[in-house]
């Protein structure tokens, strides 16, 4: 199988060709760059690989969650790579992806999503050697982030130095060890995709969205709207 990966949800921007379990991968941190990097890196692998677009079967995009700007852009190019080659686009979490790069079996996985809140889920490894989500994944405070229960599970991500750690301090008492500086890559993203079953639940290009999670954005501009127009209402009253 072949396939292309892009993980752009947070300051790391990378690009992957996974060829038959065979992977290559650019990689930089560039919270600014990531538009500037995706398409030529994508051109330099295939032309290093001696592969060409329409050889590629499946594009893989890191959905997010992550930075709203940076998730749309990696949707937006695998939509737009995908349908003009007529091949599946999947999305992979980034989050799953930032747990499938860590060791151990159980991972949690946090991403800081500012405004004093982090992206956080929990997965395990299977028999196969992939990462599979326990519960749903979730926008929180760090002080309101679940313990994990049981035991050998490690921490990954941005989150846990969100809010000067407190992520960290959270959970200390129930995780082996803390990475705070790990970030999701296109690697692992194909790594994910290339799991038949995930192909084969594949939608049309245009099915896959980026994962928010955050839906308050919205609402806190609405409801400032709706303040504006009362007090512009009550202004005109007097």
């Amino acid at each position: 199988m072949k396939i292309l990966a892009i993980e752009t949800a947070t300051e790391g921007c990378s690009v992957a060709l996974w060829l038959d379990g065979e992977v290559c991968e650019r990689f930089e941190v560039a919270p600014r760059g990531h538009a500037a990097r995706v398409l030529p890196w994508a051109e330099a692998l295939l032309a290093e690989a001696g592969v060409s677009r329409s050889a590629l079967d499946v594009i893989a995009v890191g959905r997010g969650p992550g930075a709203f700007t940076g998730v749309r852009l990696a949707v937006a190019i695998g939509q737009g790579l995908a349908m003009g080659l007529d091949i599946p686009l999947l999305g992979i979490s980034s989050l799953a992806a930032m747990a499938q790069a860590a060791s151990g079996q159980r991972i949690v996985a946090a991403i800081d999503a500012r405004m004093r809140e982090v992206y956080v889920g929990h997965f395990e490894r299977d028999a196969s050697g992939l990462m599979r989500a326990v519960g749903e994944e979730l926008l929180l405070s760090p002080d309101r982030v679940t313990a994990p229960v049981g035991a050998g599970w490690r921490g990954v991500g941005s989150g846990f130095a969100a809010e000067d750690g407190l992520l960290s301090r959270r959970l200390s008492g129930c995780l082996d060890s803390i990475d705070p500086i790990a970030l999701p890559r296109a690697t692992a993203v194909a790594l994910l995709a290339a799991d038949q079953r995930a192909v084969d639940d594949a939608g049309p290009p245009e099915s896959v969205a980026p994962a928010y999670l955050r839906n308050q954005v919205a609402l806190t501009l609405s409801e400032q709207q709706a303040k504006r127009a009362s007090a512009q209402a009550r202004n005109s009253d007097k």
